[in-house]
């Protein structure tokens, strides 16, 4: 992934934004493959070096880990269009010729992948997973499921490397890019609320 020095993650925005966005891409690239196994998946971020997860048994990332166990758990979103005329300011030029751009965060984590096979270690990251998503304890231990434990397996991985880039006009001035935010509250569409978050926390932080 290219990161310009201005869109780089600050220390501990990129593991920051990964905990609040708990969904990715797992992508195990195997051995002389044509293409990498891609999963798209629900995980956790246990600490800021182990990440816990389970797939179904028939998963086809288990051999590409085989293989390989060096894997790449990829998180992006909070993604917003920033139209063309929003970049130039009022009285600065014609807005016919500003260039349009998409604000967006991503994470990237370089990771070790170790395979748990064995039902205490499964039910240690299922307990986990439901902790985090459900922490009000209504649901019933995962144990009371031990028939199913056999069709998934776990995956704890170690996290090698983090790269995040936090892409929100880091590479103009301050005046543009409050213009840019005036304008994502204005329009108000998907994600221009969390794009204009990301853009001012940047840049008044």
């Amino acid at each position: 992934m290219m990161i310009h020095p201005w869109d780089a993650a600050a220390a501990g925005e990129a593991l920051e934004f990964v905990r609040s966005n708990q969904f990715g891409h797992l992508i195990a690239a195997g051995r002389d493959r044509d293409v990498p196994v891609v999963v798209p998946t629900q995980f956790l971020l246990a600490d800021d070096h182990t990440v816990l997860l389970h797939l179904a048994r028939p998963n086809p990332v288990w051999r590409a880990i085989e293989e390989n166990p060096a894997v790449l758990l990829s998180v992006a979103g909070d993604w917003s269009y920033v139209e063309g005329a929003w970049k130039v300011l009022p009285g600065e030029g014609d807005p016919r010729l500003g260039v349009p751009t998409t604000y967006y965060a991503a994470v990237q984590l370089l990771c070790h992948a170790e395979v748990v096979t064995d039902a205490d270690g499964k039910l240690e990251i299922l307990r986990a997973q439901i902790a985090d998503l459900e922490p009000g304890g209504a649901l019933a231990d995962p144990a009371e499921h031990a028939r199913r434990l056999s069709g998934i397996l776990g995956l704890r991985l170690t996290v090698q490397k983090v790269d995040g880039k936090f892409k929100y006009g880091g590479n103009v001035d301050e005046a543009h890019r409050r213009h840019v935010a005036d304008r994502l509250a204005e329009r108000g569409g998907p994600g221009d609320a969390a794009a204009r978050r990301h853009l001012l926390r940047r840049l008044d932080g």
